[in-house]
């Protein structure tokens, strides 16, 4: 797994930042946030350095709900989404690729499971899209 980049606490991730990191993959990104902003107009989008991770992450949440969290690496980013059991039956029956079924299956018997997605092109947002409509689908 890349190592995340953003990792000066005094530092915070400005655009500039990020698409310095991100590289070619920075289109990928602003499809991604395109589409976030033009759906979902309520999501909040709040970055923090977390000391125990030594990095910041961006948490994007609706109505206080985390639904999922992103960091950046050079020339890709990944998000997580972290999900309870209660998913598996809309995880294992969607058009996901079998390595995140296997990423969610695998964690079996934990509380929370998490996928992460790593981003580098256009397809991986389909990915996304469709784990960010599972998350919303549960209450």
């Amino acid at each position: 797994m890349e190592k995340p980049v953003l990792i000066d606490a005094n530092v915070y991730p400005t655009n500039e930042i990020l698409f310095s990191h991100l590289g070619k993959v920075k289109i990928v990104y602003l499809s991604l946030f395109d589409y976030i902003h033009r759906t979902y107009p309520d999501f909040v989008e709040n970055w923090k350095y977390y000391r125990d991770g030594n990095c910041w992450l961006l948490n994007v949440t609706r109505k206080k709900k985390a639904l999922f969290w992103l960091s950046v690496s050079d020339g890709s980013f990944r998000t997580t989404f972290y999900l309870s059991s209660k998913y598996e039956k809309e995880i294992v029956k969607s058009n996901i690729p079998a390595e995140l079924k296997q990423q969610f299956m695998g964690s079996s018997g934990k509380k929370i499971r998490g996928i992460t997605i790593v981003l580098t092109t256009e397809k991986d947002i389909e990915t996304f899209k469709e784990l960010l409509s599972i998350k919303l689908s549960i209450k």
